[in-house]
């Protein structure tokens, strides 16, 4: 993440966001081995992450084909990719905190009903010291830009003087916490959707699928496609037996686009 040098109380400009996997699912092979054992099955997987074991169980026991066909987990997640069974690959679930992301980034991102979201609250926290987040198309025109910072320093400006006013209005509230929340609360109003945010989310390998391809589209905004490709590029690591069919392609604004010869699975 590139981050403009400021000191504080100066414009401070975010240009790329960060992506942490701080969750992934794990399996529990004791209640495996013992429903293997209660029905008289016996089967070996050649992969040791959760989510890929869990993709395989499922789909298994849908035949109850234990021990028969495709011997590799990437053999048969790969059936799964390219005959579209895509239910099956519910059942893996990661979790992830972005950060350098702008409120316009979370309003798109919100969309993917899939998911479970916390984002950061703007009426419990002060934002008068918040990153920014600017288009990398009007970063790169001077005249454009100055139009830009002037935008964002004017609403900078009125949150501080909101937040100070409506506290002194508050006077009457004993609780200091409800007074600064009731305060910001009315003050966001004016902030621009360029301020920085933080957002968690959840979400299974069928839904982290559809979100890279949507996003990760040459069509897609560019914030929440750098997001995409950044998930992609994390979970190509994670579990490559349900993300190795995309790749990656590099567009002419120095940025990447994702592909899959698997759609809609």
């Amino acid at each position: 993440m590139e981050t403009a040098t400021a000191e504080k109380g100066q414009l401070k400009i975010v240009r790329d966001p960060k992506v942490y996997l701080v969750g992934r699912q794990v399996t529990d092979d004791q209640s495996i081995a013992k429903f293997l054992e209660d029905e008289g099955a016996t089967w070996q997987t050649d992969t040791e992450v959760g989510a890929e074991r869990l993709a395989e169980v499922a789909g298994r026991v849908c035949y109850m084909s234990y021990g028969r066909g495709r011997k590799t987990n990437k053999d048969f997640i790969g059936h799964l990719i390219e005959v579209g069974h895509g239910s099956v690959l519910e059942h893996g679930v990661w979790s992830f905190l972005v950060t350098g992301v702008s409120r316009s980034f979370t309003h798109e991102l919100i969309r993917h009903r899939h998911f479970s979201y916390s984002q950061l609250s703007q009426r419990y926290v002060d934002e008068s010291d918040s990153d920014y987040i600017e288009p990398d198309v009007i970063a790169t025109d001077p005249e454009l830009h100055a139009v830009w910072c002037e935008a964002v320093n004017a609403a900078r400006s009125a949150y501080d003087q909101l937040v100070k006013g409506l506290e002194t209005r508050f006077t009457d509230m004993t609780d200091k916490t409800l007074r600064r929340k009731m305060a910001r609360q009315a003050a966001r109003s004016v902030l621009p959707n360029a301020t920085e945010t933080k957002i968690f989310f959840t979400g299974n390998a069928r839904a982290l699928r559809h979100f890279i391809e949507l996003r990760g589209s040459e069509h897609a905004e560019v914030e929440i496609r750098k997001v995409a490709v950044e998930v992609l590029r994390i979970m190509q690591k994670e579990a490559p037996n349900v993300f190795s069919d995309y790749t990656l392609e590099p567009l002419s604004d120095g940025t990447f686009a994702t592909r899959t010869p698997h759609v809609k699975v």
